[in-house]
């Protein structure tokens, strides 16, 4: 977090009112909550985190520091790599990859969940090419981790950038962060596979009204 404020010189908008509202939603509820935002840069989880608690709220409140999924080969790919990587609550995920392995990446989201720490999914599963939300791309994963946990709460969450137009690796210094969010309950009537994809479009039916209200606001 020192490197995003002092070095990249990044800036939350409205940074208390944010917190604020973070801090009082988590309040709310002892159920699991998964955070999932859209996807533009790979800063994007250390940003949101940074944004919704603050360096020393998190340490004090360490259970919402999300675990995050990081692509093995980006992330996680040696083994000093993958035990750093744990210790700061990363669970590799090879995107792509065989199913059991997915699946069984899944499960371990579904494991800390369930102990009452947090974790942070991106439901598109890739950065967005466009730079909006890509329903197309919207990852059914999302829908698996909720089904298995009864009473799982999501935050849906949008962070960008003033300056940012697409994708990109990171965001580019000294730009200011506008952050909008909503926790809900998804529920469904269907049960199985169909169950699973309900959820997944339930948190993308609501991650582009998010984007939405935020360029309606920049017109």
């Amino acid at each position: 977090m020192f490197i995003l404020r002092v070095i990249m010189r990044y800036r939350i908008q409205n940074v208390a009112e944010v917190r604020r509202r973070f801090r009082a939603l988590v309040r709310q509820t002892d159920s699991p909550i998964l955070i999932c935002p859209n996807h533009l840069t790979m800063a994007d989880s250390a940003i949101l985190a940074w944004a919704l608690g603050g360096p020393w709220w998190l340490l004090r409140n360490y259970r919402w520091v999300p675990w995050n999924v990081p692509e093995l080969s980006n992330f996680a790919g040696v083994g000093l790599d993958r035990a750093a990587a744990w210790m700061v609550k990363c669970i590799p995920i090879v995107r792509g990859g065989p199913r059991e392995d997915l699946s069984h990446s899944l499960a371990k989201i579904e494991h800390v969940l369930s102990r009452g720490e947090t974790a942070l999914i991106f439901a598109e599963g890739a950065r967005s090419r466009t730079g909006r939300i890509q329903l197309e791309s919207i990852a059914h994963g999302v829908g698996r981790i909720v089904s298995a946990l009864p009473d799982c709460h999501v935050l849906c969450a949008y962070l960008r950038g003033d300056r940012q137009e697409t994708w990109s690796t990171i965001p580019a210094r000294g730009d200011s962060f506008y952050v909008d969010f909503e926790l809900f309950r998804p529920d469904s009537q269907h049960t199985g596979m169909r169950r699973s994809r309900d959820f997944a479009h339930q948190v993308a039916d609501r991650l582009v009204r998010l984007e939405e209200k935020y360029f309606a606001g920049r017109q």
